[in-house]
């Protein structure tokens, strides 16, 4: 069994089976804890703080347990495994955490990129409904489990229209293996809902067209792209930095209104614990003009008879039109969909404070190019997040 799908198989059987069964002797104990041990890529997971992401399925999100396990359990005849498939980047962020060598030196990076291609994964599954992202650093599942999860939980219970990204599970890790020991494999993995859904079967209808941004405020400094204007990195990894979008997000005034709404009260519950670096990921429907309505509209369908529009958990509730489900330009022109991601990073862990040092140690003493993403203060890159994303809006009665 390959990495990927040792991997997968150790989530799927944590989700589905809620942990790994308990050996009911001394002799199957020590047997089973010298298999996980050796073990390089199949962890042993449990679920974290498994009632409460239950009940924000159930309760809020309107996503029953059967449905939501069915996602993940394997066809007849299949192995655990099978459930999850691995997939490449589709821009979520992340990758700029890193400083790169030009910058670090002979200082070594390997504190500095934890998240290396070694220990990422990235699923989805066979119904594309979840995603399974690999939280592979210390700093950022001890955030979310110690600091975020608890407010996260309240805030998501109590918005039905928040834009933060919904996660409905989060296992880790807790027992000693090689795998762990060496970062071999990831220790943490959360399960958020994919907001591509549905774009799998309007591309195999030639319905619509899809586009994707991942969108940071771009005035920071990036070292990947602003030391000798980037001519010391490569072309793939000043491909992954943070995205900008080329045209204008046409709204009515009132969803513009909405829009905002949101995500000022999400963007103030980040801010008050520290986090910084978070992204909005934008999916662009592109339709013919006069159709936005029709194909982000309640129960409505494409001229093939089938639906356009997700009207089924996760991406309802709220009923649509919803930026999980896509809200239609004032224009007609497009149908949008939009979310918050990758709130982990907090400036008061270790290797932000780290890696804030070092920034401010380089604008002192090499030269002054500003704070990063993930070294400015929460207040500051929340009013520079959003005031980006008041640039991408135009609204129109």
């Amino acid at each position: 069994m390959g990495r990927q799908e040792a991997i997968a198989r150790s989530i799927v059987l944590a989700l589905i089976d809620g942990s790994q069964k308990r050996a009911s002797s001394v002799v199957s104990w020590i047997l089973a804890f010298f298999s996980a041990f050796f073990s390089l890529w199949q962890l042993h997971f449990d679920k974290i703080r498994p009632a409460d992401f239950a009940r924000l399925r159930r309760d809020h999100w309107d996503v029953s347990d059967d449905a939501y396990l069915d996602s993940f359990r394997p066809p007849a005849g299949k192995k655990p495994e099978d459930s999850l498939k691995p997939i490449g980047d589709m821009g979520f962020s992340g990758s700029v955490r890193r400083l790169p060598s030009l910058l670090l030196g002979s200082l070594s990076c390997r504190h500095a990129n934890t998240d290396s291609a070694a220990s990422k994964t990235f699923y989805s599954t066979a119904d594309q409904k979840y995603l399974v992202k690999s939280v592979p650093r210390h700093s950022e599942h001890s955030f979310f489990r110690d600091d975020l999860l608890t407010p996260y939980v309240q805030h998501m219970a109590a918005h039905s229209r928040s834009m933060l990204v919904r996660i409905s599970d989060f296992v880790g890790s807790r027992r000693l293996s090689l795998g762990k020991i060496l970062r071999l494999a990831p220790t943490h993995h959360i399960v958020m809902e994919n907001i591509m859904y549905g774009q799998s079967e309007a591309k195999a209808r030639g319905d619509v067209e899809w586009e994707r941004w991942d969108l940071k405020p771009t005035s920071y400094f990036y070292p990947e792209r602003d030391i000798a204007d980037g001519r010391l990195t490569s072309e793939a990894t000043k491909s992954q930095l943070a995205d900008e979008f080329p045209d204008k997000i046409v709204l009515s005034k009132d969803q513009a209104d909405q829009l905002f709404s949101s995500l000022e009260s999400d963007t103030e519950l980040l801010a008050k614990y520290n986090a910084v670096d978070y992204s909005l990921f934008l999916v662009r429907i592109n339709t013919q003009r006069g159709e936005a309505e029709r194909v982000a509209g309640r129960d409505q369908e494409s001229p093939t008879g089938q639906s356009v529009i997700p009207q089924d958990p996760p991406a309802v509730p709220p009923e649509p039109p919803s930026w999980r489900t896509g809200v239609p330009s004032a224009d007609g022109k497009h149908v949008y969909r939009a979310a918050v991601l990758d709130f982990f990073w907090a400036k008061h862990k270790i290797q932000p404070i780290l890696m804030t040092w070092l920034i401010n140690a380089w604008n002192l003493l090499i030269h002054h190019h500003g704070p990063m993403s993930i070294t400015t203060t929460p207040d500051e890159y929340r009013q520079r997040f959003l005031k980006m994303c008041r640039k991408y809006v135009e609204v129109r009665e």
